[in-house]
């Protein structure tokens, strides 16, 4: 079978995850220099060059692994898993890991070295996880798995850039509009212009004329052009581990979601039909987190969210390898400041929306329907995760926390923020727990649900869920309220109450229908 390297979908899903990456590398950008107030010359000149290469090898890899199942499985529709900067992680390393140190050092090159140290120990735990994963996949449902990934879709990744798209909805929509017409229909443009592409070029085109940008931040932003060339910094990971403990709090639960992360978006693929060695995948993002730490960046790669939409936008094997190679070239060569001053932020985020959609669709539509409530049970604990985050923000921009204005209150304004925190905190893990305990209790497999809540005991008991830090008896009335939910599914096994009888079209979702072999006449045909 002759597998080519490059197809027309692939410059489709080139444009959309290229810029998708593009986003999370300007958003860091910003966060080291606005926030952590780093040198310029540290994130262009050592950051953003260690990042690329982590980038680069990371999604070569993925190609390799595509091309691999492609040859195995004698398909050609085999499609890549997308890889780049996790987003929640570079909210967290920024803001818990890094930020508090600068604050109380006012030393940006400390807190920096908390961040390697802190990258680094995230990726030695998804090494770890790399054989447990496989484990967890095998036993909990697909509710479960789907569900508390169309959570974090829906949070983390849509509704911050859905924000930014109605901030300037002028610029925005158009966008979404196209990108809606091009990914979720099969109406081509003119030419077969790629739809990311014309997206891309649509937005700024109406930002630059609308007057939403500026000449001479572009040109501010071109001085900062410089070839970068990664290089170990080792002594400064070493500096950072030298003071490790108090990293671990969040290291270890935040590892933990990256795992959990990497599996349900593995689940995902293999749901769109692409069925990947999960091993595999997670110690290609283990891997990618301690060298990039080694070379100087803070922001662990992961396997990204949105495999099915690149799929469904064409995407084979060839556009994750050159959307990893491109951005190294733009982190090697300092471009990152000049692209910030040229695209609006409204004409990229669209995409991030798009991946939303998607993926919250497909947690319901690639589950058997009588666990709809399960789906929904593993959305809750990241809706509750992202809006307790919004809340601590918001407060923290007033000067002020939800400590100093009391619960009593907040309560008193209709704001649950104490519970919200708590069923939030390791919103992953809870969310898979949570999905579980529903859809096996929809199915009256009273003896798994009673093993998921106990594993949520034990979880939340150690601070791994429902906790603020890895500690014993984190949350002890957590703890024992899911104590209780197993003690009342042991009841009802041991009463010998059958289990549901799944209907004909479960067995077809839970189970996916053996693949025919392609017909490699109609396989797509390289791009020209």
């Amino acid at each position: 079978m002759k597998l080519p390297y490059w197809v027309r979908g692939d410059t489709n899903a080139f444009f959309g995850f290229g810029v998708n990456v593009l986003v999370n590398v300007l958003t860091l950008t910003g966060l080291c220099i606005g926030v952590v107030h780093m040198a310029s010359g540290d994130v262009f000149g050592t950051i953003l060059p260690a990042l690329g290469v982590a980038l680069v090898f990371g999604n070569i890899y993925y190609t390799y692994l595509a091309r691999r199942l492609a040859r195995k499985e004698n398909r050609t529709d085999v499609t890549a898993m997308p890889y780049g900067p996790s987003v929640p992680h570079m909210f967290i390393v920024i803001f818990v890991i890094m930020l508090p140190i600068y604050l109380r050092t006012d030393d940006p090159v400390r807190a920096w070295q908390a961040g390697l140290a802190w990258a680094f120990i995230i990726g030695v735990i998804v090494l770890i996880g790399a054989f447990v994963g496989p484990y967890i996949r095998k036993y909990a449902p697909r509710a479960a798995l789907l569900g508390t990934l169309a959570g974090i879709s829906i949070t983390f990744i849509s509704m911050n850039p859905a924000a930014q798209m109605w901030d300037m909805a002028w610029i925005a929509l158009p966008v979404f509009a196209l990108l809606l017409v091009g990914l979720l229909t099969d109406v081509k443009l003119p030419g077969n212009i790629p739809i990311g592409l014309a997206a891309l070029l649509l937005g700024t085109a109406i930002g630059w004329i609308g007057g939403a940008m500026s000449v001479p931040d572009v040109e501010a932003a071109a001085g900062d052009i410089a070839l970068a060339v990664p290089d170990l910094k080792v002594g400064l990971l070493f500096d950072g581990l030298g003071d490790m403990a108090p990293l671990l709090a969040t290291a270890i639960p935040l590892g933990v979601y990256n795992f959990t992360e990497a599996m349900t978006n593995v689940e995902s693929a293999s749901t769109a039909g692409d069925n990947y060695n999960l091993r595999s995948v997670l110690l290609a993002d283990g891997a990618g987190a301690v060298i990039g730490s080694a070379l100087g960046s803070p922001f662990p790669p992961a396997v990204y969210v949105g495999h099915p939409g690149w799929k469904a936008a064409g995407g084979r094997t060839g556009y994750s390898m050159a959307t990893g190679v491109v951005i190294a070239l733009l982190c090697f060569l300092g471009m990152f400041g000049l692209l910030g001053a040229l695209l609006p932020t409204p004409a990229i985020v669209p995409i991030l929306l798009y991946i939303g959609l998607l993926i919250g669709a497909q947690a319901f539509q690639a589950t058997p329907r009588a666990h709809a409530a399960a789906v929904v049970a593993a959305l809750i604990p990241n809706i509750a995760s992202w809006a307790s985050g919004q809340m601590d923000n918001a407060l923290a921009a007033a000067g002020t926390s939800a400590a100093q204005v009391g619960d009593a209150a907040l309560e008193g304004a209709g704001v649950f923020y104490h519970g919200l925190l708590v069923l939030g905190q390791g919103a992953i893990l809870a969310g898979l727990v949570l999905g579980a305990m529903v859809a096996f209790i929809i199915d009256k497999r009273f003896w798994h649900a009673a093993i998921a809540a106990g594993s949520g005991t034990i979880l939340s008991f150690i601070g791994l869920i429902h906790g603020e830090k890895v500690e014993w008896n984190a949350n002890g009335q957590v703890a024992l309220g899911y104590l209780f939910v197993a003690v009342v599914c042991v009841a009802f096994a041991l009463a010998k109450v059958p289990p549901r009888e799944p209907e004909p079209d479960e067995v077809d979702a839970e189970v996916p229908a053996p693949r025919p072999a392609p017909d490699l006449e109609k396989a797509p045909a390289p791009a020209a």
